[in-house]
């Protein structure tokens, strides 16, 4: 009879210890399971937070560059006419830039440069209206206005030489950052120590 006992009280103790690594296993999985979800959805909140930032960063891009966006820079060659030209043996051509600001803000200190060295001789500020003055405006220009142009005229060259002198502009917006847009349109930010 103790041999039976001690068998059943094995048993049961065998039982018992059973049952309570079947329940430690389950709880082990459910809290593994959790876990994963849990790492899941954080996973999710960082890759979302990341795709904000991301949008947030691209709109105050955009917000930065929107306003030197919309200073555009429309040019062609000008010369004597083709009889004087002759007559007077001289053949020279010049840029006429026009520089338009269709930002709702004023940018400054605008100033057209052809090729590495050359600044704009003339600038005018046309709109239709009559200046006391022409026009004639400063170089740089301190201010254009929205919804304003200035037409800058570079030095006199021989023909020869004035395709290589294409012109670019530069400005600083109403946020204080200096740009620069090129002959062919490209939009560039001018370092702080770069050149104005």
């Amino acid at each position: 009879m103790p041999t039976w006992i001690g068998g059943g009280g094995a048993l049961a103790a065998g039982w018992f210890a059973y049952q309570t690594i079947k329940s430690q296993r389950e709880q082990i999985g459910e809290q593994q399971a959790f876990i994963a979800e849990q790492t899941q959805f954080m996973d999710d909140q960082r890759r979302n937070l990341e795709l904000e930032r991301a949008e947030l960063r691209a709109q105050a891009e955009e917000r930065r560059v929107s306003q030197a966006r919309q200073v555009l820079m429309t040019f062609e060659t000008a010369g004597e006419s083709g009889r004087d030209r002759y007559q007077n043996g001289t053949g020279y051509s010049r840029w006429d830039v026009r520089v338009t600001n269709e930002s709702t803000d004023p940018v400054h200190d605008v100033m057209v440069r052809f090729g590495d060295a050359y600044n704009a001789a003339s600038a005018a500020e046309w709109e239709g209206r009559r200046h006391p003055d022409r026009g004639r405006r400063p170089i740089p220009v301190a201010l254009i206005a929205a919804g304003h142009s200035v037409t800058f005229e570079s030095p006199n060259w021989s023909e020869t030489t004035v395709d290589n002198r294409r012109p670019s502009v530069l400005f600083t917006d109403s946020a204080g950052v200096r740009w620069r847009r090129d002959s062919y349109g490209k939009l560039e930010e001018v370092p702080a120590d770069g050149v104005s």
